[in-house]
C-alpha cells in the first residue's frame, strides 16, 4: 500500500454523512459545543461513540455492589449535553451532575434527603419530573438495602446522583427491574433531560456486565483494569495478575488471594481478579506514577484475567456505516479511543474507503498513559496507536506506518511546548494531512473552514 492510494477517498461512494466522535467521558466535553457547531453547519447527526470499561471512582463501588459496566463516562457526556434552555434544564443538569459528599455518615444523610424530595437539589425541577426522576432512585435504594451483608455494604461517599439514577433504571442483576437494559436507561435519560434527537450518546458496547481492559507494556507488564492503566489509587506502574500457590508441606492447598476476596459478598463472581474488586473511590491525577515502558497493545479481559474478543455495539456499527467524518477526540488514548477501536467491526467500518476524513485532535499535554516521561509519545506515535487497535479489530497484523492513513486522514493539533511533538514531513509522506488549528478548534470556533479543503462532510 502506497500513501497515494489515499485518493480513493475522494472518489469513493459518498456516505449520507453523520459524524461519530470517539471519546470518553471527561476531556471531550469541553468540546462539545465545537462538535454541535459542526454538525449544525453540515445539517447532519452526531454520535457520541464512549467506552464503558471505567472501574474507577464512584463507578467502581456501583460495579462492585450491582455489577454491570462503568456508566459514569456515558452519564457525563449525557449530563454534558442537556441544553441550557430553561430554567428546569438547568436545574437537571446540576442535578444529575451533583456528588454526595466525601464523608461517608453525611453522604447518606444527603442521599436520603434526595429520595425524600426534601433535598434544595429539586429547586426548579417541575414535580412530574420529580417522581419520575425520584421512582428510579427509590429502587436504587431499595437495592441497596436488599444488598446490606455484614461483609459488605454501599459506599455512599462521593456518589454522582446521575449514576445512581441510571443504575436504578438498570438491574444487573437477574431480577431485571424496570427497563433491565442500560441502552433503554440511557434513551430514558436523554428524553428526561431534553438531549436533541439527532445527537446520540452510544455506549460502545450492549451489554449489562461488567467490562475490564489490561494493558500490555512493552517490557512484558500487564496492567490491569482502567483505573490502574490511567490513574491508580496506589503510585504502583503494574499490578501483577495473581498466580496460585504451591501447596503446603501438610498437603492442604495455600489459600489464594481470590478466596479472602471471596468472603465479600458482592456481584463479583468467585475467583475474580482481586484488582479488579478492591475499592477506587478516590485517586490523584497529580500523582501519577511513569509507566515502566510504553503501552504496546491493549485487550478485553473477563473477572479472571482471559483476553476476551468481543463485536462493537451494532448501534455504533450503524452510526459509522451512515458517517462520513470520524473524529478521535481530546483524551485518554489507551483508555478512552483505543477500548472503542479493538472491538469487532469497527476496524472494518474505519478502513472502509467510503469513510473520507477521519480526524484526530491531539491532546494538549501528555499522560500517564502516553509515556514514560523519558519516552514520550510523539504525535506519529498516537496515530500508530490508533492504526494498531483497528488493525487488531480486524484480526490484522500491526500495519506498517504506509497504512496509517487508513484509519486517520489529518491530525489537528496545538502548536504548544507541552503537546506531542508533530512532524509534518513525516506525515505528509503518510498521506496524512496536518494542521495548527489551535485558535479556531479552541476558540469554540466551527472546523468546517478546515474541512473546506476536503470534500464536504
Amino acid at each position: 500500500l502506497k500513501p497515494t492510494l489515499n485518493r480513493s477517498r475522494a472518489t469513493s461512494p459518498s456516505r449520507k454523512g453523520g459524524i461519530v466522535v470517539f471519546s470518553g467521558g471527561s476531556a471531550a466535553n469541553n468540546l462539545v459545543d465545537v462538535f454541535e457547531e459542526l454538525r449544525a453547519a453540515n445539517q447532519t447527526t452526531l454520535s457520541y461513540v464512549i467506552p464503558i470499561s471505567d472501574n474507577g471512582g464512584s463507578s467502581s463501588e456501583i460495579i462492585r455492589v450491582f455489577g454491570g459496566p462503568g456508566i459514569g463516562d456515558v452519564r457525563s457526556r449525557l449530563v454534558r449535553l442537556i441544553p441550557d434552555s430553561s430554567t428546569e434544564t438547568v436545574a437537571i443538569r446540576a442535578f444529575f451532575n451533583h456528588r454526595l459528599a466525601r464523608d461517608y455518615t453525611t453522604a447518606r444523610a444527603e442521599w436520603l434527603d434526595i429520595v425524600e424530595a426534601t433535598s434544595p437539589l429539586w429547586d426548579g425541577v417541575s414535580l412530574p419530573k420529580q417522581e419520575l426522576i425520584r421512582s428510579f432512585l427509590n429502587v436504587m435504594n431499595l437495592e441497596v438495602v436488599k444488598r446490606l451483608r455484614p461483609s459488605s455494604r454501599f459506599d455512599w461517599s462521593g456518589a454522582s446522583v446521575g449514576n445512581l439514577f441510571l443504575t436504578g433504571q438498570v438491574a444487573f442483576d437477574h431480577a431485571r427491574l424496570f427497563t433491565g437494559s442500560f441502552e433503554a436507561a440511557v434513551y430514558l435519560l436523554s428524553s428526561t433531560c431534553g438531549v436533541p434527537p439527532y445527537v446520540s450518546v452510544l455506549p460502545v458496547l450492549n451489554t449489562n456486565f461488567a467490562c475490564h481492559i489490561a494493558a500490555g507494556l512493552t517490557n512484558g507488564d500487564v496492567i490491569t483494569g482502567q483505573n490502574n492503566i490511567s490513574h491508580p489509587s496506589h503510585p504502583t506502574a503494574a499490578v501483577p495478575v495473581p498466580l496460585a500457590r504451591p501447596a503446603s508441606k501438610s498437603g492442604y492447598a495455600t489459600p489464594h488471594p481470590t478466596e479472602e476476596e471471596d468472603k465479600i459478598e458482592d456481584a463479583n463472581p468467585p475467583g475474580s481478579l482481586p484488582v479488579l474488586r478492591k475499592p477506587a473511590l478516590a485517586f490523584s491525577k497529580m500523582l501519577e506514577a511513569d509507566l515502566l515502558a510504553r503501552i504496546e497493545r491493549l485487550w478485553y479481559i473477563n473477572p479472571y484475567g482471559q483476553e476476551i474478543r468481543m463485536p462493537a455495539n451494532p448501534r455504533v456499527l450503524s452510526a459509522l456505516d451512515e458517517a462520513s467524518t470520524v473524529i478521535y477526540s481530546i483524551g485518554s488514548l489507551f483508555t478512552s479511543i483505543v477500548p472503542s477501536l479493538v472491538l469487532r467491526g469497527v476496524g472494518q467500518a474505519l478502513a472502509d474507503p467510503k469513510m473520507k476524513t477521519k480526524i484526530l485532535v491531539l491532546n494538549g499535554t501528555l499522560d500517564r498513559e502516553t509515556g514514560p516521561s523519558s519516552n514520550p509519545f510523539t504525535a506519529l506515535d498516537f496515530v500508530a496507536a490508533i492504526a494498531r487497535a483497528g488493525a487488531e479489530s480486524r484480526d490484522q497484523k500491526f500495519p506498517e506506518q504506509e497504512e496509517y492513513w487508513q484509519y486517520v486522514t489529518h491530525v489537528i493539533y496545538m502548536n504548544s511546548p507541552t503537546s506531542p511533538k508533530v512532524d509534518r514531513t513525516a506525515f505528509g509522506q503518510l498521506g496524512i494531512e496536518t494542521g495548527d488549528t489551535t485558535a479556531r478548534l479552541w476558540g469554540r470556533c466551527s472546523m468546517r473552514s478546515w474541512e473546506d479543503e476536503r470534500d464536504e462532510v
